[in-house]
């Protein structure tokens, strides 16, 4: 059956891709403190710590192996840029790990047997996929036991459904037949086709193991019926969807009380990975700048209150995660105008609005600042793309196709489009074409280098004014 064998080897690569933390610690463990070639900082080595220390990096590794498909059997299979995710998934594991152990003063640990364990388990996963990669070519080659399918359905579609199960390259089966639908137009000519009046006779002895239902749509609201009419077929019954439009294979059905639903339209905002983990580096990242950077914000406020009549702190509504509003804070860097023309008018250069101090902060980037704040309330991330004034929006998503997409993640103080330059008065297209690239190819890694880009490019900018 075709999910049976899937699923079991989907069981098997997980198990042994979660137990990877523990054979690498066990190996470094046995490098470190049983060889006498190698230095030894103590003759007496607590191991409470690194037990919990392989508990914690085996729970991390769980998150990121799965949010990378290091135990997705089509990943294994398929994927040719698995040793990026490997290198990703390893690198985040081991960071993730030590910034948390940094906060637990009371635990130590022998730097070489961190750095051990980190090389065992980059190498340990290579292997599990190269073992996993040749044994199941070994067993497709040499089993006999592809699955056997029947396709319901005789036209056009059930015929490309048929030739996508043969050249699968993950399990391909074998088509024992079709059965055609009343009023339906055959175009089967590689395969037996029955009627509908043959089932009895294909319920025994004809050695099928899964009933594949590709049906058009007009044909849905008789489901009910023509399942009851197969089930003299002892087997399993799928129903190949056809909503008119190819999907790229990272749709899921899941249930809701009792309907069956299906992603059309996932996000990445849906994921473990970003719910937890990319919310924890933001709260952190963002009370570590506001702490550390609490007398340069006092400084900046006396500042803009000296420079101009006017509130120090500008607020203004922008469009966020789902096209939610929000207030977004800023420090003031102009005068105190009508909020008509601030909500609609673009910041230009030299621009006669700006106070001296102001220019200063929107060139360097500092006027950003209190926007740490819409981050600790969970309007913002650190990194995404930059919200946009709903009035502007309105106007983009009838100019720049898919603008609106770019709302499917938390907008951001920083981006993608930013650090490649695309800020200020420059063009609205390539913006929007970095930050589509950002949402279609969001990992806690990219945010990562996006943060370090910041750092160089983000705080002196020549569109920045």
């Amino acid at each position: 059956m075709i999910r049976c064998r899937l699923k079991r080897a989907q069981a098997a690569l997980t198990l042994a891709v979660f137990l990877l933390p523990l054979v690498a610690f066990t190996l470094a463990a046995i490098l470190r403190f049983a060889r006498p070639w190698l230095p030894h900082y103590s003759a007496d080595v607590d191991p409470h710590p690194y037990f919990v220390l392989v508990l914690l990096t085996t729970v991390l590794w769980a998150i990121f192996s799965e949010h990378y498909g290091l135990n997705a059997v089509d990943q294994h299979l398929l994927d040719e840029s698995n040793l990026r995710r490997t290198v990703s998934a390893c690198f985040l594991t081991f960071v993730a790990t030590l910034a948390i152990t940094f906060f637990y003063r009371d635990m130590t640990f022998s730097r070489i047997f961190i750095w051990l364990s980190a090389f065992n388990l980059f190498f340990f996963t290579l292997l599990v996929r190269a073992i996993f990669r040749a044994a199941w070519l070994r067993h497709r080659r040499h089993s006999k036991s592809a699955a056997r399918v029947l396709v319901v359905g005789a036209d056009q579609f059930a015929h490309s459904v048929a030739t996508s199960l043969r050249s699968d390259r993950v399990a391909p089966c074998a088509i024992k037949g079709h059965i055609r639908l009343p009023n339906q137009r055959c175009v089967i000519t590689d395969s037996p086709v029955f009627e509908l009046s043959d089932i009895p006779r294909l319920a025994i002895g004809n050695g099928i193991d899964d009933l594949v239902l590709a049906i058009p749509p007009s044909q849905l609201e008789n489901l009910a019926d023509l399942r009851r009419r197969l089930s003299p077929i002892c087997a399993p019954m799928r129903l190949v969807l056809n909503i008119g439009e190819p999907l790229d294979g990272r749709q899921r059905l899941f249930t809701h009380g009792n309907l069956l639903l299906l992603d059309l339209q996932s996000t990445a905002a849906e994921s473990v990975l970003y719910i937890i983990l990319k919310r924890a580096f933001d709260l952190w990242f963002s009370a570590t700048i506001l702490i550390l950077g609490a007398p340069i914000l006092a400084l900046i406020a006396l500042l803009v209150r000296l420079s101009s009549p006017g509130p120090v702190i500008f607020a203004q509504e922008r469009v966020g995660l789902n096209g939610s509003l929000f207030r977004m804070y800023k420090f003031r860097s102009m005068r105190v105008s009508p909020s008509r023309e601030s909500d609609t008018r673009w910041t230009v250069k030299d621009d006669p609005r700006c106070t001296r101090i102001g220019r200063v902060l929107r060139h360097s980037g500092l006027d950003e600042l209190p926007q740490f704040f819409n981050v600790l309330k969970g309007d913002m991330s650190v990194v995404g793309p930059r919200p946009e004034r709903p009035l502007l929006v309105q106007q983009f998503m009838q100019s720049v196709g898919n603008y609106n997409r770019r709302h499917y993640l938390r907008v951001g103080i920083t981006g993608w489009a930013q650090v490649n330059g695309w800020r200020g008065d420059t063009s609205i297209e390539k913006r929007v074409e970095y930050d589509l690239y950002y949402v279609r190819h969001w990992t806690l890694a990219f945010d990562f280098f996006i943060v370090f880009l910041t750092l160089f490019r983000g705080f002196t900018n020549k569109n920045a004014y």
